[in-house]
């Protein structure tokens, strides 16, 4: 199992912050905001991660993390995006590195509590198809929302539906087999633009391959001024609450 970290975009809900640096080079806390996706990465047991970054400001990730020793890794692979395509654009630049095998993706920005070791594991016994982790959240129309059905199965995703018809979004977490690159080619952009992380998982759900599982402890991204701060002060929260015991 590989991962993969998703640090392109030029972050433009962050400005003037990223006129001068990648929005996942800014600090959470007492660390980049990149650390906490590398170690989630690692907390789950994979240690061959590619990040995929992009803009102005590529090379200060090489500055920053050399080769990850400072996470126990022996090595961290690099590629460019160029331009914003959207999240399975940037994915699609993985495909050499993953070769064949399964993937997990994260996104640069999202903040998570607990470890997701478990759901990691499950995805490496299921046969094929793709895995996601949801959340319940207060602010669904930001994100992908899961549709459920009486019998708690995923019946549709709808990215940013203006009226939500579930609170449970699709969090920056996804786990996928080497099929992915193969309906990533047959994507068609959105109005937005871009090639939807949420086509990928419809594709996956249409053809009954795709599971799931809540994810545990609290998540939040780091993509605007009020979620970067709400990230920094969870981490502040969580490593007072470490200190202490």
């Amino acid at each position: 199992m590989k991962g993969v970290i998703l640090c392109g975009g030029l972050g433009k809900r962050l400005y003037p912050l990223t006129r001068v640096s990648n929005k996942h080079l800014l600090p959470i806390h007492s660390k980049p905001m990149i650390y906490y996706p590398i170690q989630t990465l690692v907390d789950a047991g994979i240690k061959d991660i590619l990040i995929v970054t992009g803009g102005n400001h590529a090379g200060e990730f090489l500055r920053l993390l050399g080769n990850g020793h400072q996470f126990g890794l022996k090595h961290i692979n690099y590629t460019y995006q160029e331009g914003e395509g959207g999240i399975a654009e940037a994915l699609r630049l993985a495909k050499h590195f993953a070769d064949s095998d399964k993937i997990v993706v994260i996104l640069g920005d999202n903040i998570i509590e607990k470890s997701i070791k478990k759901a990691v594991d499950d995805f490496r016994e299921q046969p094929s198809g793709a895995k996601i982790l949801i959340k319940k959240v207060s602010d669904p129309e930001r994100f992908g929302v899961v549709e459920l059905d009486k019998r708690k199965r995923i019946t549709k995703i709808v990215e940013k539906p203006k009226k939500p018809k579930s609170s449970y979004a699709v969090t920056g977490i996804y786990m996928y087999d080497k099929r992915v690159f193969d309906i990533i080619k047959t994507l068609k952009p959105s109005r937005r633009g871009e090639l939807e992380i949420t086509d990928v998982n419809n594709a996956y759900l249409k053809s009954d391959e795709l599971s799931f599982s809540v994810l545990k402890g609290w998540w939040t991204d780091s993509g605007t001024f009020d979620s970067l701060l709400r990230a920094s002060n969870l981490v502040a929260k969580k490593e007072q609450c470490i200190k202490k015991y």
